[in-house]
């Protein structure tokens, strides 16, 4: 991957018991200041129809440096130090390589 292909990551959630409304909570807490970094291109999040306690981030940015500022974050590694006491199991994360889509 060159270092100007933009990278999509998408992160589901899967909440513990008693705890969708904090991780629902901490993920929005996450939104402004993720869409406020240089390289983010696209910060949304959303509830599955499946089952809505289940939350999906779609996440886009510029490139790979951009991810992984996002990742050295104070914001991030603060959001990552509260996210496993209010999980299921652990986050689903796929980091996507685009081969034909509009970026």
């Amino acid at each position: 991957m060159s270092d100007q292909t933009p990278v999509t990551v998408i992160a589901r959630f899967a909440p513990a018991a008693g705890r969708a409304g904090d991780l629902q909570a901490l993920l929005e807490g996450m939104i402004a200041p993720t869409r406020a970094e240089p390289g983010c291109r696209l910060y949304d999040l959303f509830l599955t129809q499946e089952d809505p306690a289940d939350l999906v981030l779609v996440e886009r940015y510029q490139d790979s440096g951009a991810l992984e500022a996002h990742r050295a974050s104070r914001h991030y590694q603060a959001y990552r130090a509260q996210l496993p006491a209010m999980l299921a199991k652990p986050v689903d994360v796929s980091v996507l390589t685009p081969v034909n889509a509009l970026v």
